[in-house]
């Protein structure tokens, strides 16, 4: 093409070591988030007591230990790739989808084909630099969708919960017992809470203890408040008590917690709109300047005092981004 600007090879190795340093400060940011390591330590506490008996139960039963030497094809590759499947496994399940791990690599092979193409094609990229974005795209796009549809699950099944606890506890005054009770929140409420509850009615059909039901359901969910709900059905089967009102309260606290993140969720939106606002305007700006004038802002690209400045800009940013992303956030 007449009078474009080859951009040179070290340029996109400078430019994706940038951006994988940029990606692992943000990540070490979000990870040593002192809220969730404490609330870590405060769910283990509550629930190891509970999980006690149910681990001396499986010791005595027959256990089928999948160890990865009967994997074959797909299979024997993927386990071989990741470092622990599953993880990954459980992540989908979270998600509520039911897509083998095989099926996800497969997904992931073909978005990391598509934009290795989108580049090399179009873009009129290098094959390098090409395969560079697709092997990117590839790991994080899905991720990216999976994590989103964990989220956006957790939230509906927060949203019901408390709504479910108001059920059973209705259902254990009029006389009703824990199971049936439980069975009434899978037909009348909506998934997932009630798909959630008809696979915990299965596993009791199937012969499973309630504990046993009830904490497969919580691995599936990932919830904290559902974990709460599990350990006040386990410590009232072993020592007695009033369920019904220890439910209700339950449901009254989870009702005041959603209300306080809302309420905090709704006073920090003009943070977060800066954030944006302030993020989107520096790739705004040099996508109008490069549609305007290729030539004027490839020089960023090419002068090594360019790629500096690029360098330094984008990791401040990040940096900046990741302090308001945690100024906004507080663990109730």
């Amino acid at each position: 093409m007449a009078g474009a600007v080859e951009i040179p090879m070290i340029v996109y190795l400078m430019g994706g070591g940038a951006m994988l340093f940029v990606l692992l400060v943000g990540g070490a940011v979000m990870s040593f988030s002192g809220g969730e390591q404490v609330k870590s330590r405060r769910l283990g506490t509550v629930t190891k007591r509970a999980k006690v008996d149910e681990v001396k139960k499986k010791e005595s039963g027959i256990k089928v230990i999948d160890d990865g030497r009967n994997a074959k094809g797909l299979d024997k590759v993927i386990r071989k790739l990741l470092p622990n499947p599953n993880l990954l496994r459980q992540r989908l399940m979270q998600a509520g989808l039911e897509t083998t791990l095989n099926q996800y690599f497969i997904v992931c092979l073909g978005v990391g084909v598509f934009i290795t193409l989108l580049n090399y094609k179009v873009s009129g990229l290098s094959l390098v630099p090409s395969m560079l974005f697709g092997v990117g795209g590839g790991l994080g796009l899905p991720s990216v969708i999976l994590k989103w549809l964990i989220g956006r699950r957790r939230e509906k099944f927060l949203g019901k919960l408390p709504e479910a606890m108001d059920l059973m506890v209705r259902g254990l005054r009029s006389g009703l017992p824990v199971s049936e009770t439980i069975k009434t929140v899978g037909a009348e409420i909506e998934k997932p809470i009630g798909t959630e509850f008809s696979r915990v009615v299965d596993d009791l059909q199937l012969g499973r203890t309630m504990e046993e039901s009830l904490w497969r359901c919580a691995d599936r969910i990932g919830v904290t408040e559902f974990r709460f709900f599990v350990v006040c059905i386990s410590v009232q089967r072993e020592t007695g008590g009033n369920l019904g009102e220890t439910l209700a309260n339950l449901s009254e606290i989870l009702r005041k917690r959603r209300a306080a993140k809302l309420k905090i969720k709704a006073l920090s939106s003009e943070a977060r709109f800066s954030a944006y606002l302030i993020g989107s305007l520096p790739f705004v700006m040099g996508g109008i300047l490069y549609t305007l004038n290729p030539g004027y802002i490839s020089k960023l690209f090419i002068d090594p005092t360019g790629i500096t400045m690029l360098s330094v800009g984008g990791t401040w940013l990040t940096i900046g981004f990741a302090t308001m992303a945690k100024m906004v956030r507080f663990e109730i």
